[in-house]
Parts: structure tokens; C-alpha cells; sequence
């Protein structure tokens, strides 16, 4: 890649010399080549430029509408590539690879190198233009870029007779512009001027929407307005151009003119082709007919222009002189009118006459007709000779009307000479008084007053190089009172004028420096304070921002550790407020003595600070705004304090109170199953201590009910984790469900028992025995015994019937569940005895298959089922 930064450098762009054209006019790559030398020169005209930007765009955009999109700056829009990728897709029917979305730098580069290979696979070299220039918003590349564009899709593949690309577009325009008075199109610049060119195009195609012969060449402005106009009304054809410009640049722009032609060609070549088959029908029918009238025009453009030359003739060998020069003056400009005006018209029909009858005796002999003979006195060469006499008679008269002249001019040279001198020194200091007099420094910025001094520079040096011609004026006065001239009173008055004003111009152009040069250090002290006063109020004022915006957050906290943080975090920042507020002090003094300066001096700003929008006004009014919301804070973080320190109120008082309930609950429960195996006793003996054991349990209720409130409370509070306990209220509720499920089973086991044994006369002592034998079989299996659990019963899914092993010679039978089964699980010992237990699950259904992980309960390792 070239590096690219000369200052003197244009973008060269182009497709390379491998690249040819549709017809035979050449490569793209020569056409390039060819156009290198002005092409540098025209990319440094800042009014060029403007016209490409102009045309370019409108370009881009006629195109990219269709995708429903456009640009507005031709150098930023196509920075990230998307649009320049989307752009070539629209003009070439094509998919291009898919961009990437990222905004960082590489994707935009990636984006852009993505449409320059596109468009070099077209044949295109690109020369000098890397994605980083078109990344970083060059606009010469960018412009060049584009160029190449517009002329490998809109251009290059123009043919008109076996010439291509700009040639082909010439030929293009100049024969559909051939038949139009006053247009005579050589090129893509001057011949464009006067707008006359852009109606005949459309004049030529859609005659009903131009009325050509009321246009003026001398109106050129309007000649452009209204074709630029018509074609984007009527034939869609976006207004790529600015009248304005056009005329007022010397040479317009020759790559905005041929974009924008190449509309005018795409736009019309449908109806060419229709009008070319068209006309080849109609050419057979009509060849006798218009040999014919080649015939009569002929005759009627050979009588009128013979009648013309002879009426001419006469004027020019007409030699009478005149007394004074302008009178010989006047006849020159006439003759100079008739070289201008009257006579090109018929040198053109002397060409058009000799091109009609070659023309016409060619048709002839085609067409194996007898040539053509004009009427007597008519031939050609007769023309030629009357001609030939009308230019002899031309070069006399125009020799004797310049001899004349010049001894004229001898007679009145010298006070002529005087009174020329005396006009453009006169013109040149007219106004120049009154313009160093201005005081528009008052109300100038630095910029300005710099252009002024710049401007006054370059008045003192037009100044001194008008010294000659003062004292020119004074010699030839006193040349002209030496030979007594009859009017040296005139010119002495005149000349004794402008010496006086020449020295008024001198007094004057010193003052005026001296008053600028003091107004442009009084305003570079200005700038100085503008340029700090903006350095320091734009961080200032986006702390302020960030700081209203902070003040202005919304917070959502569950612990009061965390609002206890937003607080001190508050804190912090009201600390820094009294240096905030004299940095703020601090930047409103500059700009009180920036405006102190200029009040002092009778300086008059022009307008605000040129380095920042944030004005006075806007600080103070949004540290007012600060003040405003501090207090604001201070009062939201105060009220989540204190609904917080309740929360944790709340949670304490709840945690305390459910640390004392639930190892209750669990000491209870384990309780139970002592009992259940060590009872001593009689089975009523066993039975009253069961109940009165219950009885106990239920005493314990109120606790529950204080726990319920407090629970109701937090609920109340929206308050979702508690840190000060382990236990939730559904922990509670299940583990007493299980309690005084327990009892109240145990209780009816003893009383299941009473039943049988005085159902079938068992004594105290075979109960003895029994309840000695299943006690040895407990007590080794004790290690296995499933113990009772606090947590929820979680959902068991369904699965077939398994056996837990207690101990090798117990086995419980665990029920089928069905999902989704919660609470309590059923089983069955069998030992011999008639007994039943129950188990309970807390943490699913244990694994059955062999090897697999055991399953924990409340901490503790459950046996494994077989």
C-alpha cells in the first residue's frame, strides 16, 4: 500500500491499461493515462472538489435509494464500508461476501478492502487508495474511489460507432446535440457552460418538456436550473450539479459533467435503440424523399448565401474616413460584430452547402441515380469564388480601419494615456477611504481579525505597487503643461487630486494596522481564556451529568450491608462538592474576565465560545440542579436504611425463634424413637407415657403460632433469604407434621398391640420374650435405621417395588410411588413377627442398581437397595 499524505498529491484512480472497453475506442487504462496530467491539477481546485462531492453523492444516492438508504457525506457514510458494499451490490446485480457488524476500526477496513477486491475483480486497479485512507475519512481517496466506480459501471461501458467509455459518450452527445443553434459539445467541461447542451439532450428525446427556442445562450444560469429541473421531474435523473457553480468556475469540473451525462445516456439509450430500429425502417422508405429535399436546400442555401456576399461586399469597400476616433472605433467594433455575429453563421453554411451536395452525390450514386447539377451560377465553385472575393475585400477594409486608427490615436495619444492612467488609479482608490476607515475589527473573532490583518497586508503591498503609477500620472501631467495642452487645467485639477489623496491613503493604512494588530492581541488574550474556560468546563460539566445521573439511579438493596455502602459511597461524593463547587467558581472567572476584556476594550464578541457549547448558564444551572438532588438522596438512601435495619429487625427475631423450634422438633423426634424400642413396662404403662408424652409435644404449639407471626412478617416484608438461620417455616411445619405423626403412629401401635394380645391370650411374658428378640435384631441394624429428616419431602418418581436392607436377616418392602408423591413412604419388616415401621425419604429415592453413588439423609449415608 502507498503511503499517501503529500500535500501536493491527487488521487490517482482509474482501471488499469488491461481493461478495454465494449467498443474500440481504447482501454479505460489509456483514457486514465491521458487525463493525469489536468486530473492532478483539478483535484486541488476546492471548487471541483465541491462539484464532485455534489455530483458524486447525488450519484451514490440514485442508486442506493433502490436499496432504501442514501448518504449524506460522501467521506464519513462509507467510513465502516457497509453502505460502499451495499452500493456495489445495487449498480452490479451481485452478492458481495457478508460484512462484518463490528464497529471497531479492523471490521471497518475489513468492510472497505471487501469492496475494493470487488471491484478490482472487475478489472479495475486501484492506485493509491487503501481502506485505511476511505476508514479515516480521506476525501480525495473517497472521491477517487467513487470515480472508479462510476466509471467502470456508468462509463466504460458506453459505445457509440466503435468508440467506448468517454470517447463513446462524447460521440454520444455530440450527435444527438448536432442539429441545436449554439451548441457545439468538444468536451466535458466548457462545452457544458451555458447549459445549452443539457436541453438538446433532452429536447432531442422528449421535445415536449423543453422549449429550446426560447432559450438564450446569454442566460446561462437559467439554462441549467431548468434542465437539471426537467431531468429530475420528468426523466428521474437526480440534480447532480449546481448551477452557480458551473458559472462561476472557469473550467467546471469534467468528472461531475460526465457522471452526470452518463445519467442523461442510461436514462435515454432505451429510446435510442427503439429510435435507431425505427429509423432503419424508415431510412428505405425514405431515401428518394430526402434526396429530394437535399436537393431544394441546396438551391434555397446556395441563392441566400450568394445574395448575402453580394449584398456584403459593397460594406466592405466602402472607404470613407471620419473625423474623430471614436466614430473610426464604432466602425471597427461593427466590422468586429460582423466578424463575431453575422459571419460565422454563414461559414458554417458554406461548410453545411459543401457537406450537403458530397453528401447527396454520394446518395445519388448509391442509389445509381444521375448525379446532382445545381441551376446556373449555383455550382460550388462559384460559391468559392464569390467567397474567396468577400475575404479579399474583408482583409482591405480591415487594414485601412486599423491604419485609420492609429492615426487617429497619434493625434490624441498623450492625453488619452493621461486621462487612462488617471481612470484606473481613480477606480482603483475609490472606495479604499472609506474602507480603511471601518472598524469592523470591533466585532471580528481571532480567525477574522487574522484574515483582516492578512487582507491589509496585502492592501499595503497593492499600495506600494501603485507608487509607479501615481508618479507615472504626475510626469505626463507636467508633460501635458510643457506642450500647452488646451485642457491642463483639467488635468492639473485632476492630478493635484489624487496626490492629495494618495497621501490621505497613507495616513490612513498606518492607523488601521495599528488598530488590528491591537485588537488581535486583545483577542488572542480572549481566545486564550475561550480555550481554557472550554478545557475546563467540558469535564466539569460531564461530572455533573455523571453526577445527576447517579443521584438520579434507581437502587434496589436486600441487605443493610448493602445500603450501608450506597451511603458511605454518597458520602464520598458529597466530599467533593466544595472542590467542585470552586472549580466551578473558578471556571466562571474566566469567562467573567474573558468578557471583561472585551468590555474594557469596546470589543463586541460575535457570538459565543467557538471551543463549547457549555455556557455559564448551563453550569450553574445544572450544579443547581445537583444541590437539588442531593438532599433528594439523602432522603431515599435514609428511608432504605431504616426499611432495612427492620428487615434485619425481622430476621433476627425470626432466626432466633426458629433456631430454638426446630432442633426441638429434632431432639423430639429422635426422642420418640428411643422410646419405641427401650419401653419398659406394661403395654398400658407404655401407652400412658406415650400420651402423656404427647401431650407435651402439643403443649409446645404456641411456639409454633409466635414462629408463624414473625414468618408472616417477613412475608409481609418481602423478605426472601435469611442469613441468621438455616431453617424456613416450611422446614418447621413439615418436621412438626412428622412429629406428632410419629407419636400418634407409636401410640396406635401400643394400642394395636393391647388389641392382639388379649385377642389371642398372649401373656406379659411371651411379649417380654418377643419384644426382647425384635430388640437384638434392632440394635444390629441400628446403623442402617433410616432416620427421620426436617427438610421437605421432596417428589419421588414412580419405580418398582425394592427392598432396603436393614440387617441380614430384616428386609423392608418400600411401596410403590406415584409421581408426584410427596410426604411419608410406607414399609413393611418382616422378621418373623407381624411388626411395621415407617420411613420417611428428604432427599429422593435412593439409587437401586449396584455400585452406584449412596444416597445421603440429613447428613447421613442411607443403605443401599438391593
Amino acid at each position: 500500500m502507498v503511503d499517501y499524505h503529500a500535500a501536493n498529491q491527487s488521487y490517482q484512480y482509474g482501471p488499469s491499461s488491461g481493461s478495454n472497453g465494449a467498443g474500440g475506442g481504447g482501454s479505460m487504462g489509456d483514457y486514465m493515462a491521458q487525463e493525469d496530467d489536468w486530473d492532478r491539477d483539478l483535484l486541488l481546485d476546492p471548487a471541483w472538489e465541491k462539484q464532485q462531492r455534489k455530483t458524486f453523492t447525488a450519484w451514490c444516492n440514485s442508486h442506493l435509494r433502490k436499496a432504501g438508504t442514501q448518504i449524506e457525506n460522501i467521506d464519513e457514510d462509507f467510513r465502516d464500508g457497509l453502505k460502499l458494499m451495499l452500493l456495489l451490490e445495487v449498480i452490479s446485480g451481485e452478492r458481495l461476501p457478508k460484512p462484518e457488524r463490528g464497529k471497531m476500526r479492523v471490521h471497518k477496513i475489513n468492510n472497505v478492502n471487501k469492496a475494493l477486491d470487488f471491484i478490482a475483480s472487475k478489472g479495475v486497479k486501484l492506485v493509491s487508495i487503501g481502506a485505511e485512507e476511505i476508514v479515516d475519512g480521506n476525501a480525495k481517496m473517497t472521491l477517487g474511489m467513487i470515480w472508479t466506480i462510476i466509471l467502470r459501471f456508468a462509463i466504460q461501458d458506453i459505445s457509440v460507432e466503435e468508440t467506448s467509455a468517454k470517447e463513446g459518450l462524447l460521440l454520444w452527445c455530440q450527435r444527438k446535440t448536432a442539429p441545436y443553434k449554439n451548441v457545439n459539445v468538444q468536451n466535458f467541461h466548457i462545452s457544458w457552460k451555458d447549459g445549452l447542451a443539457f436541453n438538446a439532450l433532452i429536447h432531442r428525446h422528449r421535445p415536449e418538456l423543453i422549449e429550446y427556442d426560447k432559450l438564450r445562450k446569454d442566460d446561462p444560469v437559467t439554462n441549467l436550473n431548468n434542465a437539471f429541473e426537467v431531468a429530475e421531474k420528468y426523466l428521474d435523473i437526480p440534480k447532480m450539479l449546481d448551477a452557480e457553480d458551473i458559472v462561476n468556475t472557469a473550467r467546471p469540473d469534467e468528472k461531475a459533467i460526465m457522471t452526470y451525462v452518463s445519467s442523461f445516456y442510461h436514462a435515454f439509450s432505451g429510446a435510442q435503440k427503439a429510435e435507431t430500429a425505427a429509423n432503419r425502417i424508415c431510412k428505405v422508405l425514405a431515401v428518394n424523399q430526402e434526396n429530394e429535399h437535399l436537393m431544394e436546400d441546396y438551391e434555397r442555401l446556395a441563392s441566400d448565401l450568394l445574395e448575402w456576399i453580394r449584398r456584403t461586399i459593397p460594406w466592405l469597400e466602402d472607404r470613407v474616413p471620419q473625423k474623430t476616433i471614436q466614430e473610426m472605433q464604432q466602425k471597427l467594433e461593427d466590422f468586429r460584430d460582423y466578424r463575431r455575429v453575422h459571419k460565422p453563421p454563414k461559414v458554417q453554411e458554406k461548410c453545411q452547402l459543401e457537406i450537403n451536395f458530397n453528401t447527396l452525390q454520394t446518395k445519388l450514386r448509391l442509389s445509381n441515380r444521375p448525379a446532382f447539377m445545381p441551376s446556373e451560377g449555383k455550382m460550388v465553385s462559384d460559391i468559392n469564388n464569390g467567397w474567396q472575393h468577400l475575404e479579399q475585400a474583408e482583409k482591405g477594409y480591415e487594414e485601412w480601419l486599423l491604419n485609420e486608427i492609429r492615426r487617429l490615436e497619434r493625434l490624441d495619444h498623450l492625453a488619452e494615456k493621461f486621462r487612462q492612467k488617471a481612470s484606473i488609479h481613480e477606480a482603483w482608490t475609490d472606495g479604499k477611504e472609506a474602507m480603511l476607515k471601518q472598524r469592523d475589527y470591533e466585532t471580528a473573532t481571532l480567525s477574522d481579525i487574522k484574515a483582516l490583518i492578512r487582507k491589509h497586508e496585502a492592501f499595503e503591498s497593492d499600495l506600494a505597487a501603485h507608487q509607479d503609477r501615481v508618479e507615472q500620472i504626475a510626469a505626463i501631467a507636467q508633460e501635458l503643461n510643457e506642450l500647452d495642452y488646451y485642457d491642463s487645467h483639467n488635468v492639473n485639477t485632476r492630478c493635484q487630486k489624487i496626490c492629495d489623496q494618495w497621501d490621505a491613503l497613507g495616513s490612513l493604512t498606518h492607523s488601521r494596522r495599528e488598530a488590528l494588530e491591537k485588537t488581535e492581541k486583545q483577542l488572542e488574550t480572549i481566545d486564550q481564556l475561550h480555550l481554557e474556560y472550554a478545557k475546563r468546563a467540558a469535564p466539569f460539566n460531564n461530572w455533573m451529568e455523571s453526577a445527576m445521573e447517579d443521584l438520579q439511579d434507581m437502587f434496589i438493596v436486600h441487605t443493610i450491608e448493602e445500603i450501608e455502602g450506597l451511603i458511605s459511597a454518597h458520602d464520598q461524593f458529597k466530599s467533593t462538592l466544595p472542590d467542585a463547587d470552586r472549580e466551578r467558581d473558578a471556571i466562571l472567572a474566566i469567562h467573567k474576565e474573558a468578557q471583561r476584556i472585551a468590555e474594557s476594550n469596546h470589543i463586541k464578541l460575535s457570538g459565543s465560545n467557538p471551543y463549547t457549547t457549555v455556557t455559564p448558564q448551563i453550569i450553574n444551572s445544572k450544579w443547581e440542579k445537583v444541590q437539588q438532588l442531593v438532599p433528594k438522596r439523602d432522603q431515599a438512601l435514609l428511608e432504605e436504611q431504616s426499611k432495612q435495619q427492620s428487615n434485619e429487625r425481622l430476621r433476627r427475631q425470626f432466626a432466633s425463634q426458629a433456631n430454638i423450634v426446630g432442633p426441638w422438633i429434632q431432639t423430639k423426634m429422635e426422642e420418640i424413637g428411643r422410646i419405641s424400642i427401650e419401653m419398659n413396662g406394661t403395654l398400658e404403662d407404655q401407652l400412658s407415657h406415650l400420651k402423656q408424652y404427647e401431650r407435651s409435644i402439643v403443649d409446645y404449639k404456641p411456639n409454633l403460632d409466635l414462629l408463624e407471626q414473625q414468618h408472616q412478617l417477613i412475608q409481609e416484608a418481602l423478605i426472601f433469604d435469611n442469613k441468621h438461620t438455616n431453617y424456613t417455616m416450611e422446614h418447621i411445619r413439615v418436621g412438626w407434621e412428622q412429629l406428632l405423626t410419629t407419636i400418634a403412629r407409636t401410640i396406635n401401635e401400643v394400642e394395636n398391640q393391647i388389641l392382639t394380645r388379649d385377642a389371642k391370650g398372649i401373656s406379659q411374658e411371651q411379649m417380654q420374650e418377643f419384644r426382647a428378640s425384635f430388640n437384638h435384631f434392632d440394635k444390629v441394624g441400628r446403623s442402617c435405621r433410616p432416620r427421620v429428616s426436617l427438610l421437605p419431602a421432596l417428589t419421588i418418581p414412580s419405580r418398582p417395588l425394592r427392598r432396603l436392607c436393614i440387617c441380614p436377616s430384616v428386609h423392608i418392602t418400600v411401596a410403590e410411588y406415584q409421581p408426584p408423591l410427596t410426604g411419608p413412604g410406607r414399609a413393611s419388616a418382616t422378621d418373623g413377627a407381624q411388626r411395621h415401621v415407617t420411613w420417611t425419604p428428604s432427599l429422593g429415592f435412593p439409587r437401586g442398581r449396584r455400585g452406584g453413588p449412596k444416597p445421603r439423609l440429613w447428613g447421613k449415608t442411607l443403605p443401599t437397595y438391593q
